[in-house]
């Protein structure tokens, strides 16, 4: 929603201006990362506020490590904040995928474009081509998220980042 993003863009700009802050984890909430956006928003005349694209350049030209902590699902748009993170932590059961294509529509943040820079082409066609759903294991295999927890995967990365 047009919300999420003005706090994600918010959110960002204030841990980059703030010296006190070593690095930013994002996560969803009630054990999802994002589903992406809202389709019934696309037949709108005119959306006002800042469109996913650059909300996904600021997360990716932070100075400061951006981790996403992947619960539940993160597809479409969701996916590709996840894809602007400079590391993912997924829970074990997380699912990640861009479906979009499944109704006609191309990821439109540029998902197509991060997305063979991580896993390489052969891969990310599939999922690009096809939508379907990769679980979290298969995730970590294609190197498409830097680890799988069973526990509390907030948690996971904010310890992660504190690593990093």
């Amino acid at each position: 929603s047009l919300t999420v993003l003005q706090a994600l863009e918010d959110g960002l700009k204030r841990a980059d201006a703030d010296p006190s802050v070593k690095a930013v984890m994002i996560c969803g909430e009630n054990g999802k990362f994002s589903a992406g956006a809202d389709i019934r928003g696309f037949s709108s005349p005119k959306r006002h506020g800042v469109p996913l694209g650059p909300i996904i350049s600021l997360i990716e030209r932070s100075e400061k490590p951006v981790v996403a902590a992947i619960e539940g699902i993160a597809l479409g748009g969701g996916l590709e904040v996840a894809l602007g993170c400079h590391y993912r932590i997924a829970h074990v059961k997380a699912r990640m995928g861009l479906p979009e294509v499944t109704i006609g529509l191309l990821p439109g943040a540029e998902g197509t474009q991060r997305l063979p820079r991580l896993i390489g082409v052969p891969a990310a066609l599939d999922i690009i081509t096809t939508g379907r759903h990769i679980p979290a294991t298969e995730a970590l295999k294609l190197g498409l998220v830097d680890e799988v927890v069973e526990e509390n995967t907030v948690e996971a990365a904010i310890r992660f980042a504190n690593k990093v």
